[in-house]
């Protein structure tokens, strides 16, 4: 449904409009095309140097949302819609503007139109900087409500409404029920519990992942060339690699790792979700959460197929509801939250954490190995499935003391599912606890002996998990421990944290200071660093 800003004013007559196209927002039935009228509408697209130059951007997210940006385009041309299509040029001095609203603005005075029409954005300042621009433009600016979505924010706000606390749970519960996505005709779970979460925590054990399906890849065409090429040449010394044969940028390949995934992955995704490997990226996950986000793939397609492949016998029910839940549950709570709380949620910092991020979070230069392992897969592929995000670089973030909003900031510069709404919920808040407990109940924190349950890296590591204080003490359980320890008097009344301040409280005023001495000279060590 077509909503007006407030901005309106009276547009000057046979003009036309523009229709927005975001770079997230490559959906081929979204409701911008509903409002298309081949005589006065003009589609409008823009590859903006701000977005990946306002912070050291991972060169392969570049080259993906240019890439997927300009297929998309000629998708849409191929159609016989209007496109006008802004591209960076390789010589920033050729570039007639740095920001989203100098474009916008330029070639809006160029054509002249009556009106700006976009899908709403999923980035509160990219909605701001869209309203500026209708202002200045003097035309009104019509949102037309994001389709791509289970829950419209009308639902969320229902649910949320009267509620103290906003628990995942339920309100997994009331979707699942809603579009009636595994469950029977009186409402209750298929296989008569709602979750399996406890069916899905497994690791590899000694003998490793075995032999994994060799993966999808798809050959750079002239496009995607064209845009690699542009990033080399702009963008020498940012982190990352420029291109990834992994990588789909169009919604036909993108189906095909759909299918992919659900025929040789999502029977083995659940039991191992959890579980990490050496030199292993992906293992069974889906990848599927870059498509997902930039609206190539549609969530109500990916839970359709992964049901199907359940009531047809080829994947257990504990993994098919482990994915559904990703989707229909976690993306869709975080996106309400996003909504309800911007623009405060941003300023958040529960611990008034400070410090800035350690130089391996940018080029993967350390000794520990959990890190190294992870940070490998983040340069290589601009991902890394949620353990290495949440138990690995988001724990060693949050006990070592980083600012809240710097380490969404580093997600948002480098993996490529990374949207403003998606982002900050999961990194302020669930990861690092910023918001104080409105995305997660607890924050989410532990020894290097989970990473060592969890994976192989422990095994090659110079550093011993067990171990707190010492030169060959494991840094994560150093950090663990100093985090609870400086942290513990505010975290008295999470009753979740009720098992671990004990433990803290059984240790020596003695062992303590030496944890503490140890987690500054680490402080101290890694903020004296650059990235290579």
């Amino acid at each position: 449904m077509p909503r007006r800003s407030a901005v309106s004013h009276t547009p000057p007559p046979g003009a036309h409009r523009f229709l927005i196209i975001l770079g997230d927002q490559l959906d081929v039935n979204s409701a911008i095309f509903s409002q298309y009228c081949p005589e006065t509408d003009i589609l409008w697209m823009a590859e903006t140097p701000e977005e990946v130059e306002q912070i050291w951007c991972h060169r392969l997210r570049i080259t993906f949302f240019f890439s997927a940006m300009r297929h998309f385009r000629d998708e849409l041309r191929a159609k016989k819609f209007r496109v006008h299509y802004r591209e960076m040029n390789q010589d920033p001095a050729k570039d007639e503007g740095q920001t989203f609203t100098d474009l916008l603005l330029r070639d809006a005075h160029e054509v002249g139109i009556r009106e700006l029409v976009v899908v709403e954005p999923g980035d509160w300042r990219v909605k701001q900087r869209l309203e500026a621009a209708a202002q200045k433009l003097g035309v009104p600016l019509t949102y037309l409500d994001d389709t791509h979505f289970f829950a419209t924010h009308m639902d969320f706000q229902k649910f949320a409404s009267g509620k103290k606390k906003l628990i995942l749970e339920y309100f997994y519960r009331e979707m699942r029920k809603k579009h009636q996505i595994l469950v029977d005709e009186a409402g209750q779970p298929e296989g008569g519990q709602w979750n399996f979460d406890h069916e899905n925590r497994e690791s590899f054990g000694s003998s490793g992942p075995g032999k994994l399906p060799a993966p999808l890849k798809f050959s750079a065409d002239t496009i995607t060339q064209e845009v690699t090429d542009l990033v080399r040449a702009r963008f020498p010394s940012n982190p990352g690699e420029v291109f990834d044969e992994t990588l789909a940028v169009t919604r036909v390949d993108a189906l095909k790792l759909l299918k992919h995934f659900v025929r040789h992955h999502l029977p083995r995704f659940g039991r191992y979700e959890d579980a990490m490997w050496t030199g292993e990226a992906t293992l069974h996950h889906s990848r599927l959460s870059v498509y997902l986000n930039v609206k190539l793939l549609n969530p109500r397609e990916c839970v359709q197929v992964a049901v199907e492949a359940y009531q047809a016998g080829h994947v257990d029910l504990a993994s098919t509801e482990g994915f559904v839940r990703q989707i229909l549950g976690w993306r869709e709570f975080i996106r309400g939250i996003y909504w309800s709380h911007m623009p405060r949620y941003a300023e958040l910092n529960f611990f008034e954490h400070q410090q800035p991020l350690p130089s391996f979070f940018w080029d993967g230069q350390t000794e520990m190995v959990c890190v190294r392992e992870s940070m490998s897969h983040v340069l290589k592929h601009g991902y890394a499935h949620h353990i290495h995000r949440l138990m690995v670089l988001g724990n060693l973030s949050q006990t070592f003391g980083a600012h809240p909003y710097q380490f969404h900031q580093w997600h948002m510069a480098m993996y490529l599912d990374a949207i403003d709404w998606v982002s900050l919920p999961n990194t302020l808040g669930m990861s690092q606890f910023g918001d104080g407990g409105i995305v997660g109940t607890k924050p989410y924190c532990a020894t290097g002996a989970y990473i060592s349950r969890m994976s192989n890296f422990c095994q090659s590591c110079q550093f011993d998990p067990k171990k707190s204080t010492g030169k060959d003490a494991c840094p994560i359980t150093t950090f663990y421990w100093d985090f609870l320890s400086r942290h513990r008097e505010q975290l008295r009344g999470n009753q979740r944290m009720a098992m671990q301040l004990k433990n803290v409280d059984r240790k020596t005023e003695l062992e303590l200071q030496e944890i503490a001495q140890r987690a500054k000279e680490l402080r101290e060590q890694w903020t004296s660093l650059e990235p290579s």
